[in-house]
């Protein structure tokens, strides 16, 4: 019998309708096979943790995601796979910060939630949590992990966790992985994309990482700049690295007020990270003149990075103590599955 570990952090999902009242309550998971009995037909062993209190995701922070490491740390030898029941605005970060901070991870961490309380009419929410458990202790005929990696489940759709933003505030079909192939899409059966999906490793052990260094900011350039606030933030005290979301394929306006800013930021140590402000595609920096003049300033190539994941990445590698030189190596290379090189 596989044993899954439900972990409840706040959000929309954990809401319950109180059929006498009308209001809506915190969601006692605990109970979760008495709202939900469908989920004995699995023949799984479910336990469940909630933050105390249970906080909405826009008060999602590093704190918060060092506490599900912990979480999923103490319990990994006794759980097969862990859910993490999330509200929707953050979903992305959290994912893509806990792909770097649960280093050689072997077992299925799946994120989801809903644009609708559990216990509302048309609720989204009690199938996507059906699917991400079935999908939490899915395994292959040898019995190792079906997905053993951090994934976002939501309508149907499974993603890399770091491959992932939320596309729609009020849609149920709220999440969108712009630049990778999904890992499994529920129909009438799941349908896995094996060759996409992480490689199980049987030697891998769980390095769980608790520091995040959050001294960053992301910053998008748009007609009309002005150098004096420009300036002003990347001239920030304890300032470390910036996520530039630039046009297209990494553009930026040939002003030289820009070029020296930029210039002066990387010597002073800031690690600046190209990603386009397009749903879709790669920075290539050496396309066009205005691509290469940003390389001449130092800042690095973000590749098809999503902003919740170079930000967390950024986060991540500070965190370990790295210097900006090595920081820099490191966002150049693929570490959990977040970019395509």
């Amino acid at each position: 019998m596989k044993r899954i570990l439900l972990i409840y952090t706040g959000g929309t999902i954990g809401m319950f309708q109180n059929p006498q009242t009308g209001a809506l309550e915190n969601f006692d998971f605990n109970n979760v096979l008495l709202h939900i009995p469908e989920l004995r037909q699995f023949n799984l062993h479910l336990a469940s943790t909630t933050f105390e209190p249970p906080i909405d995701s826009s008060d999602m922070d590093p704190s918060q995601w060092s506490k599900l490491v912990r979480i999923i740390s103490d319990n990994y030898d006794s759980f097969d796979g862990f859910v993490i029941l999330h509200g929707t605005d953050t979903m992305a970060y959290t994912a893509s910060a806990l792909s770097f901070m649960l280093e050689g991870l072997s077992k299925p961490v799946i994120l989801t939630g809903s644009q609708l309380p559990i216990g509302t009419l048309r609720t989204d929410g009690k199938e996507n949590l059906i699917t991400a458990i079935e999908i939490a202790a899915a395994t292959h005929e040898d019995g190792t992990p079906r997905v053993p990696e951090v994934c976002i489940l939501f309508h149907n759709k499974l993603m890399r966790g770091n491959r992932t933003t939320k596309s729609s505030a009020d849609q149920f079909d709220a999440f969108k992985s712009f630049n990778y192939p999904l890992l499994a899409r529920a129909a009438v059966e799941i349908e896995y994309n094996d060759e996409f999906i992480l490689p199980y490793n049987p030697q891998a052990v769980l390095k769980p990482h608790f520091s995040m260094d959050s001294h960053m900011v992301i910053f998008s350039l748009f007609p009309g700049m002005q150098a004096s606030l420009v300036e002003k933030m990347l001239n920030t005290p304890d300032l470390k690295g910036i996520i530039l979301r630039s046009f297209g394929a990494g553009n930026a306006p040939q002003k030289k007020w820009l070029s020296d800013a930029l210039s002066r930021a990387t010597e002073a140590g800031k690690v600046i990270v190209n990603i386009t402000q397009c749903t879709g595609g790669s920075v290539v920096m050496q396309r066009y003149e205005t691509g290469i003049q940003l390389l001449s300033t130092g800042v690095i190539s973000g590749h098809d990075s999503t902003v919740e994941a170079s930000i967390a990445k950024l986060m991540f590698l500070f965190g370990l103590g790295l210097t900006p030189e090595e920081v820099r190596s490191k966002m150049n290379e693929c570490i959990a599955g977040e970019i395509t090189l």
